[in-house]
């Protein structure tokens, strides 16, 4: 079985978030990035599929050459190979077409990708991916089993979980649950090290459309001034005089 998973590079969720030229591109500097958590789920589960049936497991990435270190870090993790799209990442419909690209070429049973980015959070591009590739298609993953050509799936849905059967080449979009937070591995001395060895392939972006353009980012509103109540006596009167909850 040979595995692509799609890696996100985004930033660390501790980052301090800051916007440039009219809060029109956002502030890279001083930022800490890494593998979207939900790539990495699936990326954990790639490699249970390596250790236990023999999987080759590659990665795919759009983006620049800063992307590179999350990169080392998925095949310091266990990877085989990687393929950088050498290109911004700007658009999901974009980013979608560039994977497509990758995928046909490299002739994969199964695709994994998060559910969706920590940092856009636009959900898009795995089914959109798997339209393109005209590959099965099952969206909020949290427990997949192959045996030969055959899947057996369980997804997220509203108010519970949904059992669903499937067959490969298949698009997977996945999130905690297909492996849990306690299975994700840490790259040791060895895997970093071999992970400087394993090739890492750049590829020139195929003509592709750019359907959405971000126009300006606003941060939230800053929090108010906070009062402290030193009896419930006064917690009632500011709720209900002050706040006018109650």
């Amino acid at each position: 079985m040979k595995i692509l998973v799609c890696i996100s590079n985004v930033p660390d969720t501790t980052s301090k978030i800051n916007f440039t030229d009219g809060d029109t591109k956002f502030d890279t500097n001083g930022v800490q990035f890494v593998i979207n958590p939900n790539d990495e789920f699936g990326l954990t589960r790639a490699m249970w599929f390596k250790e236990k049936q023999g999987a080759t497991v590659h990665i795919a990435t759009v983006g620049d050459p800063t992307v590179e270190p999350t990169m080392r870090k998925a095949l310091a993790i266990g990877a085989d190979e990687a393929f950088r799209v050498n290109a911004e990442p700007t658009d999901g419909f974009f980013v979608a077409q560039q994977l497509a690209e990758v995928v046909k070429n490299g002739g994969y049973d199964l695709v994994i990708g998060g559910r969706e980015s920590i940092d856009y959070n636009g959900g898009m591009v795995p089914g959109i991916l798997a339209t393109l590739t005209n590959m099965n298609f099952i969206n909020s993953c949290i427990n997949l089993e192959i045996d030969g050509n055959n899947v057996t799936a369980v997804r997220e849905i509203d108010g519970g979980k949904e059992k669903l059967s499937s067959s490969l080449p298949l698009v997977v979009g996945g999130q905690k649950g297909l492996v849990e937070e306690s299975d994700l591995r840490i790259p040791n001395m060895r895997g970093i090290m071999m992970a400087r060895k394993k090739t890492l392939s750049v590829l020139e972006p195929v003509d592709g459309l750019k359907a959405t353009e971000d126009k300006k980012f606003d941060k939230p509103a800053a929090k108010g001034q906070v009062k402290l109540a030193d009896s419930v006596d006064q917690l009632i009167d500011l709720l209900h005089n002050e706040a006018k909850v109650i």
